[in-house]
């Protein structure tokens, strides 16, 4: 699949990534890279007595999960990835949930070099439950190439 490049999108511009289930071995298996042992996440008693009745997904999981996803959809010509902005965590994600991104150029920006230029994408990742309201959203700051002048 070719690479799109600063050119090849206009502001508005919409793509949907696939889904990916969310495992209890996700959650175990961040918990220990991340040191993230928190009782919410790993202890299901514990969280039956919370508001949410069952364990949640780190939201960082989720996140890290949702970079993923970013490369189900058509590839950017991407130069690095300069960060999050407004990143928000809106709803819970539970074991088993199945979640899909959605990403909206919402902005294009100049870059001090003529070869390359800022992607800025509304962000949203929604649960298989609701495709309405998010369970995560902001904006993913892209650094993408230029096409080469002929």
């Amino acid at each position: 699949m070719p690479k799109l490049f600063y050119e090849d999108l206009n502001e508005g511009d919409e793509h949907k990534s696939s889904g990916r289930t969310i495992t209890e071995a996700d959650i175990v298996n961040f918990a220990g890279l991340s040191a993230d042992y928190n009782n919410m996440h790993i202890d299901e008693e514990f969280a039956k007595k919370t508001v949410f009745k069952t364990r949640v997904a780190h939201g960082m999981l989720v996140t890290s999960i949702a970079t993923g996803l970013w490369f189900t959809m058509p590839r950017l010509a991407t130069v690095a990835f300069m960060g999050l902005e407004d990143w928000r965590f809106s709803g819970a994600v539970f074991p088993g949930d199945t979640i899909h991104i959605t990403r909206k150029l919402v902005e294009k920006r100049e870059h001090r070099r003529p070869n390359m230029g800022f992607f800025i994408f509304e962000v949203n990742v929604f649960t298989h439950k609701d495709a309405e309201k998010p369970a995560q959203k902001g904006k993913w700051v892209i650094l993408v190439q230029r096409k080469e002048e002929a």
